[in-house]
């Protein structure tokens, strides 16, 4: 190692150790470059997760950043990952294959100009167009490649002027198309209903699960982990990211909801029962229908093998789970819900696939450990 990755490595344990107080600082440090080495964990982790205080269990099984992109780039490859962080272009190939989706009116591209089609425009009259010849009344419309509930608008009505769309959006607010157009690319979706439980919980957002799966040589999928996300009163999305929420683990077995959190920022995270706004109960509740919903979302993961380890967003409707979005590349706020790691379970996928010898030769980000360090953490057990 040279000199200056050690004194990269000691900075980061002096940061480490500093967002702690001054009696615990000295084994903060080592204990933070112990797990620098043998995980490769960023200091950041180790203090939004405080690796300080957590069990033993949890600092062993959790899966960092910098190890997840050696096992995400394998088994989520850049030749491919676009084809689910593309909310276009998953929609199309989700619809092919039987999964369930939201229906799509209108794929909005603002660069070029599109021969025919009825389902693609390029301009604010391509839209109107399409939106008024498929009977529009509601819609939801987002960026195509947005995360965390971003750039989201939900539609409640819609009227159809002389050449633009007047919508009247779920908080009642009124705007129009040609103010929501612009250079990005944008989907027009139908609304989603979803059951009369998960509307309980919190009736503006459409309260998603997350089924994180993966997808193994001999083509079945495994469910590694599940947790809910809940909205807050009068906001339309379910996203941590958009004011805070409620998030909970969901048992993989059983459906039941624990560890329910309420979710307003890394330094403001709180142990609840009910909902902080619509007081339902949601520790101990189990999801109706819970192992239909879990065969289907398994089916769905075997049809997109070009995503190997893939993080649904799904709605649980009276028709059976909907997918809302795919994810290639995810967060690990998710171990946080779920009070331990998927370390293992990740690495044993990457592991089985690299027994059969494919390759993917192109890597989609850089990665800051170097190759040594990588290799060593590949081969580690815990």
């Amino acid at each position: 190692m040279s000199l200056l990755s050690i004194a990269k490595s000691l900075r980061r344990g002096v940061i480490a150790a500093m967002h702690y107080p001054l009696p615990n600082r000295p084994k903060v440090f080592f204990d933070y470059l112990n797990l620098w080495k043998t995980k490769g964990l960023h200091y950041q982790e180790y203090c939004l997760f405080d690796f300080f205080h957590q069990k033993d269990d949890f600092r062993k099984s959790f899966l960092c950043a910098n190890e997840q992109r050696l096992y995400l780039d394998y088994l989520n490859p850049k030749k491919y990952y676009c084809l689910a962080r593309n909310k276009f272009l998953a929609h199309k190939i989700l619809e092919d294959t039987g999964v369930k989706t939201s229906d799509m009116y209108c794929y909005y591209q603002p660069e070029g100009r599109v021969m025919e089609s009825e389902d693609i425009a390029n301009d604010l009259k391509g839209v109107c167009r399409i939106l008024k010849a498929k009977n529009v009344e509601q819609c939801v419309v987002k960026t195509t490649e947005s995360s965390h509930g971003n750039s989201v608008y939900v539609v409640e009505k819609i009227d159809f002027l002389e050449n633009d769309c007047q919508f009247t959006f779920f908080n009642g607010e009124k705007g129009l198309l040609s103010e929501i157009l612009g250079k990005a690319p944008l989907i027009f979706e139908s609304l989603v209903k979803q059951t009369r439980q998960l509307a309980s919980f919190n009736e503006s957002s459409v309260n998603t699960v997350r089924f994180m799966t993966l997808l193994y040589p001999d083509n079945k999928a495994r469910l590694m982990a599940t947790f809910i996300k809940i909205g807050r009163a009068g906001r339309c999305v379910d996203n941590a990211g958009s004011g805070g929420n409620v998030d909970g683990c969901v048992d993989i077995e059983t459906g039941e909801l624990k560890y329910v959190i309420q979710f307003d920022g890394w330094d403001n995270v709180k142990d609840i029962t009910h909902h902080p706004d619509s007081g339902a109960l949601l520790e101990g509740v189990r999801i109706d229908n819970w192992k239909a919903i879990v065969d289907q979302v398994l089916r769905f993961q075997e049809s997109l093998p070009y995503v190997k380890a893939a993080g649904w967003d799904i709605a649980i409707t009276d028709d059976g789970p909907v997918v809302i979005e795919v994810n290639d590349f995810w967060d690990r706020t998710g171990q946080l819900f779920i009070r331990r790691g998927w370390r293992n379970e990740i690495r044993d996928c990457y592991l089985a696939w690299k027994k059969t010898g494919a390759k993917y030769p192109l890597q989609r980000q850089n990665n800051p450990l170097s190759k040594s360090h990588l290799e060593r953490i590949e081969k580690k057990e815990f």
